[in-house]
């Protein structure tokens, strides 16, 4: 009887050991609100929107769909855009997004 469950436990720890990796965070688009300035993004993006495989409609529509409304807009603090900022706008336009919408956040 100790045998199974000396191999359940190992077998749990192994799975969970070598699951699926953390796809990072999701995109910080307010709510869909309609804003006068923008939050800065506290993440970087992930492999949920890096990787072409774990990418999902509806979390890529929403970060084209705010930038392409706001992403014009001045930051809230008044600050320029930081490093997490600048990936976000960057994943925009490789997304296929125009550049424009976003330049002043990529200096």
């Amino acid at each position: 009887m100790r045998v199974p469950l000396l191999l359940v436990c190992c077998t749990t720890f192994l799975v969970a050991c070598t699951g699926t990796p953390d796809p990072g965070p999701v995109f910080d688009n307010e709510n869909g609100a309609d804003l006068t300035c923008l939050r800065h993004q506290s993440q970087p993006p992930g492999s949920r929107y890096t990787d072409e495989s774990m990418r999902g409609t509806g979390e890529t529509l929403a970060l084209l769909r705010y930038y392409t409304a706001h992403g014009r807009k001045p930051f809230c603090d008044g600050q320029s855009p930081n490093g997490n900022d600048k990936q976000w706008a960057q994943l925009y336009v490789t997304l296929g997004a125009h550049r424009a919408n976003v330049t002043a956040l990529l200096g």
